[in-house]
């Protein structure tokens, strides 16, 4: 198998722990062991000399704490969404709640410093969803991505709990810093923080490493954003003005 079909094979197992009931079977220990013995032999192979049993197993002792974030993510889709009829629909249909779980499994992985594999994982998840979550984001808890096609998210973002999201959002990077030899500086904050209670509707793009998003606050459909935001603030465009004509019968 090529890498990248290994890797989906450690996500069908990590969502089978996080979701036994949609995506594996009601024993979660067997997913949990084979993914923690393909996590091992990738491991061993990308990092030589590392302790890659000792890293795949504090990935599978940190999954019952992300599978109890991830049903707060649950929580948040099926409460804030009205066409939701049950938790099990959200979880087993909602693309959101799919990319979120992925990125949450691969962000865990990328805290531990596992290389190239966490990417793969949200990649995968990228082209089953349409959403785009860098691996290295830190995302709170009730995370809600509300139909999803198009959402990005960058790698430096932060965001905090209570935080729901609709299509075509970007948090995304504004300037991208030079070297003296011209390429990029790596590692720089590049992306926004959002904070608690935060709503950003459709098509919504804000971007850079200085803006902060304050709590309790709403941004509006198709607002370009790149300053900073008090807590309690309300940012939207100005509607234009539409004009209505009456098309004469044939």
């Amino acid at each position: 198998m090529t890498l990248p079909q290994r890797v989906a094979h450690i996500v069908r197992h990590g969502m089978a722990a996080l979701h036994p009931c949609v995506f594996g079977e009601l024993d979660t220990r067997r997913p949990i062991a084979e993914m923690e013995a393909d996590l091992k032999r990738e491991i061993a192979m990308m990092l030589p000399g590392a302790d890659a049993a000792g890293i795949a197993a504090r990935f599978a002792a940190s999954l019952p704490e992300i599978r109890r974030i991830v049903d707060t993510d649950i929580d948040a889709a099926y409460m804030g969404d009205p066409a939701a009829t049950s938790r099990m629909e959200v979880a087993m249909s909602y693309p959101g709640v799919y990319a979120v779980s992925v990125q949450r499994l691969a962000h865990a992985l990328h805290s531990l410093g596992v290389p190239v594999v966490p990417r793969i994982m949200t990649e995968l998840a990228h082209s089953r969803t349409g959403i785009d979550i860098h691996p290295g984001a830190k995302i709170g808890e009730r995370f809600f991505i509300d139909h999803g096609t198009g959402v990005v998210i960058g790698e430096t973002t932060t965001i905090g709990d209570n935080v729901r999201l609709y299509q075509g959002v970007t948090l995304g990077g504004l300037s991208f810093e030079k070297g003296p030899d011209g390429a990029l500086v790596k590692g720089l904050k590049r992306h926004p923080d959002i904070e608690d209670n935060v709503v950003i509707y459709a098509n919504a793009t804000v971007l850079g490493g200085d803006t902060r998003v304050g709590h309790d606050s709403e941004i509006g459909a198709n607002v370009w954003l790149k300053d900073s935001v008090p807590p309690f603030s309300r940012v939207y465009c100005k509607a234009p003005g539409i004009v209505i004509k009456h098309i004469e019968s044939r």
